[in-house]
């Protein structure tokens, strides 16, 4: 793997001005550049400091601006071209700096009246970036460590209703989840502290069931107990599940912020379970935004250890190629001597059905399989429900059509009628 020496920004630009005029303007914005020249930006300091061209190609040409807002030139009918770029920056302007990074690579541009649509494709960073951060401490080898599940998928689901039980009945269910053979489970996203469910008490409460389980089974379920809040908040919920004996902790990456989840992955000593809520906003518009496959690298870094994906033929609006890409790209190596490898969610509508479609576009087993109707709602009960979902995967990898594997395997066969579609 070669590792660059300079920071390099992949994007997709829309602009109906000279596209190489346009970048030049953007390259100028994020580095040593302003609107108009200025004292001191001599041809040295550029030489030294200004961001750089390495590629563009114009990839098609449109009628349309996709963003409003954008400048158009004064004469004539606009033409709006859009354009495959690449931008690079000496390591000097910033540093091993995740929030810096963000203010040069994804700062003020997405402003620029030269642009009516502008996206972050990819990033690549030097070596001292590895050094200067964590990365996940677990991983995938971590969390099959804990969990003690190997060669296959997790097999996870989230507590429903999102919220409205309390301790104790957040507790019961677990206690069925746990009886039903789950590997892993969830807090949903908007579960925090509330009075009706403060989270000291449902830790406690959860924790007791789990570990009581493990006391008679041998087997630990994991449990990502949603600490999401502020860094001091973030930390007393850490170690309180930390000394309760839990295995895994979740925050939601875009509420705790970048600063945050760095702060968090340093002081850390359980799996973090990155949860991605509000990933629409910075992504669903085609011409805006950012590539999962950019984006989840500065959080890999910050120290995520599992990383939401979507999942295929979700409920969601995101295309199965789109789910796939992202989860190649969480179990991508960004160096070579630090793979920062974390284990992709898939979620959202999941039941036993797209296991082999997962299998065959992945080709690795190595991720979190949550389904929450796709456990609950199967026809002979939860348990029934976790079967299926396992053995929906040993067909998967097996090879097997799903229809032939069920054929003398009642929870999965019950589980393609009920989920059918």
């Amino acid at each position: 793997m070669t590792e660059p020496t300079r920071i390099e920004a992949d994007y997709l630009i829309e602009t109906a001005f000279d596209p190489r005029q346009a970048v030049e303007v953007m390259a100028g914005e994020q580095s040593s550049g302003t609107f108009v020249p200025v004292p001191g930006e001599t041809p040295e300091l550029k030489e030294r400091s200004a961001a750089r061209i390495e590629s563009l190609e114009v990839v098609e040409e449109l009628r349309e601006p996709s963003l409003p807002g954008a400048g158009r030139p004064k004469t004539g009918e606009p033409v709006y071209k859009r354009a495959r770029v690449t931008l690079s920056w000496p390591f000097a302007n910033l540093g091993a700096s995740l929030p810096n990074l963000m203010a040069t690579v994804a700062g003020n541009l997405f402003e620029l009246k030269q642009f009516s649509g502008l996206r972050i494709l990819d990033i690549r960073l030097p070596h001292a970036f590895a050094e200067a951060y964590p990365g996940p401490k677990f991983g995938v080898a971590g969390t099959r460590r804990l969990t003690g599940v190997e060669g296959r998928p997790l097999i996870g689901t989230i507590i429903k209703p999102s919220v409205g039980f309390g301790p104790e009945e957040t507790a019961s269910l677990t206690k069925l989840l746990c009886e039903a053979g789950i590997d892993f489970i969830k807090d949903d996203e908007l579960q925090a502290d509330g009075p009706h469910c403060p989270f000291e008490e449902r830790a406690r409460a959860v924790m007791r069931v789990i570990n009581d389980h493990a006391e008679h089974t041998g087997k630990k379920v994991m449990y990502a107990l949603n600490i999401t809040g502020d860094l001091d908040e973030m930390r007393r919920r850490h170690d309180l599940v930390r000394g309760l004996g839990g295995t895994s902790i979740m925050a939601s990456l875009n509420s705790v912020g970048l600063v945050g989840m760095i702060e968090l992955g340093r002081f850390s000593e359980l799996p973090i379970h990155a949860h991605r809520n509000g990933w629409g906003y910075l992504s669903r518009a085609p011409l805006l935004g950012w590539s999962y496959v950019a984006w989840q690298k500065i959080w890999r870094l910050a120290g995520a250890d599992h990383m939401h994906v979507n999942g295929l033929g979700n409920k969601f609006c995101e295309e199965d190629e789109s789910v796939i890409a992202s989860a190649r790209a969480c179990l991508t190596p960004m160096f070579a001597d630090k793979p920062c490898i974390a284990m992709p969610v898939f979620s959202s509508g999941q039941s036993a059905k797209q296991a082999p479609g997962t299998f065959a576009a992945l080709g690795s087993t190595d991720l979190i399989y949550a389904a929450g109707g796709g456990i609950m709602a199967h026809p002979d009960g939860p348990a029934a429900g976790v079967a299926s979902l396992r053995e929906a995967w040993e067909a998967a990898t097996s090879g097997v059509p799903l229809a032939d594997y069920a054929k003398d395997r009642p929870a999965l066969a019950k589980a393609l009628g009920a989920y059918a579609g």
